[in-house]
């Protein structure tokens, strides 16, 4: 293991610990802010996700946005490969997707315009540290060069870091949002 991956390692068991904690205190009630971001965007093709473990949850969210225009999740289509999205509506068909998230029973890919990123930690600068896939880096690196997209980080303020250790293929978020912030960056 690289001194690199070693620091990532370490960084993200460090995340893990904040965010568990941040998820036992709040109990789902930090999803107000998100919404009031995303009221900004209404209409225009949106990406959730569906939390797993101790993510923050959007779904709230979500099911606010879906009632204007389209809403979608990501879907793993294979290590190495950047995520599709399929179509998501409250109430829909899901069944069991790789790493434990849940994915709509049919396939019906869009292109999302703006995309809600789960993440591990965060910092001031927009820097984002992920699971270790690199799935929502090859995805935004490949929306931004096919014409756009915003990248919104969700995440409890405590996942927040004082420094990341990121790499040149790391892409960064737009903005962040937290159940007591919002972070711009001036990046959109």
């Amino acid at each position: 293991m690289s001194d690199l991956a070693q620091i990532k390692a370490a960084a993200r068991k460090a995340a893990f610990a904040r965010r568990k904690a941040a998820h036992e205190a709040c109990r789902g009630a930090a999803a107000g802010r998100l919404s009031e971001v995303l009221a900004g965007y209404r209409g225009a093709p949106l990406a959730g996700y569906m939390p797993i473990r101790t993510e923050i949850d959007p779904l709230p969210a979500m099911q606010e946005a879906a009632a204007n225009g389209p809403v979608c999740v990501p879907v793993i289509v294979g290590e190495g490969q950047a995520l599709k999205f399929s179509r998501w509506w409250p109430g829909g068909a899901m069944k069991d997707g790789p790493f434990g998230a849940r994915i709509p029973q049919l396939d019906d890919f869009i292109t999302p315009e703006i995309l809600i990123v789960p993440l591990v930690a965060f910092d001031r600068a927009g820097g984002r540290l992920g699971y270790g896939g690199g799935f929502y880096d090859r995805t935004l690196e490949g929306l931004r060069k096919a014409g756009g997209a915003l990248a919104i980080g969700f995440a409890y303020g405590a996942q927040e870091a004082a420094e990341l250790p990121l790499e040149p293929t790391d892409q960064p978020l737009d903005m962040i949002v937290t159940e007591a912030d919002v972070i711009e960056f001036g990046r959109a």
